[in-house]
C-alpha cells in the first residue's frame, strides 16, 4: 500500500547516510587544520543528518518496510574549507529541493505522515544551507584572517588548558 512512500524513505536514508559520511570526514579535516568552529558545525551537522536517519528508519518501519542502508556516494576528499563549504552547501540545497518534491508524492499517495516527515526534513536541510552560505560569506568578507582567528583561539586554549 505504501511502496512509494518506502521507497522515497529508503532513498532519503542513503542520501542522509552520504551526508553522514561527508560531513564527518570534512569533521575530521577540519579539526586536523585547527579549525574548531567549522569542525564543530560539520560534526552537528552529521549528529542531526544521522537522527534524521533514524526517523525515516522508523516510519519505513511503522509502513512494515524494509531500511536499506546504501550509501551511494563515495566521500569526496576536500581538503579546502571553501571547497567543503560549498559542497555541504550544495548537497543541502539538492536535499532540500527532492524532499519538497517527496513530500507531495507521499502526499499524492495518501502519506501524510511522510509527507510531514518530509517537510521537516526541509526545514533541517535548509537550517544546514544557510549555515554553511553563512560560514562561506565569512570566508569572502574575511578572507585567510577568518580561517586563521579559529586557529590561533584553539591554541590560546591550549595554551590556557581549557580544551575538550
Amino acid at each position: 500500500m505504501h511502496e512509494k512512500s518506502i521507497e522515497l524513505l529508503n532513498k532519503a536514508i542513503t542520501d542522509e547516510l552520504s551526508a553522514v559520511h561527508q560531513y564527518m570526514y570534512f569533521h575530521f579535516h577540519c579539526d586536523d587544520q585547527g579549525y574548531d568552529l567549522l569542525a564543530g558545525l560539520f560534526k552537528r551537522t552529521a549528529i542531526e543528518e544521522m537522527l534524521h536517519v533514524e526517523r525515516l528508519a522508523e516510519r519505513i518501519l511503522f509502513l512494515k518496510g524494509e531500511v536499506e542502508m546504501a550509501v551511494t556516494d563515495d566521500v569526496q576528499k576536500i581538503h579546502d574549507v571553501s571547497d567543503m563549504l560549498a559542497l555541504a552547501r550544495k548537497m543541502e540545497e539538492e536535499s532540500a529541493k527532492k524532499y519538497n518534491l517527496w513530500a507531495n508524492e507521499c502526499s499524492a499517495n495518501a502519506d501524510s505522515v511522510s509527507k510531514k516527515l518530509f517537510e521537516d526534513l526541509v526545514v533541517d536541510e535548509e537550517r544546514h544551507f544557510d549555515q554553511y552560505d553563512t560560514e562561506m560569506e565569512n570566508i569572502v568578507k574575511f578572507g585567510e584572517r577568518y580561517l586563521a582567528l579559529q586557529s590561533i583561539e584553539r591554541s590560546k586554549n591550549l595554551s590556557a588548558g581549557t580544551t575538550e
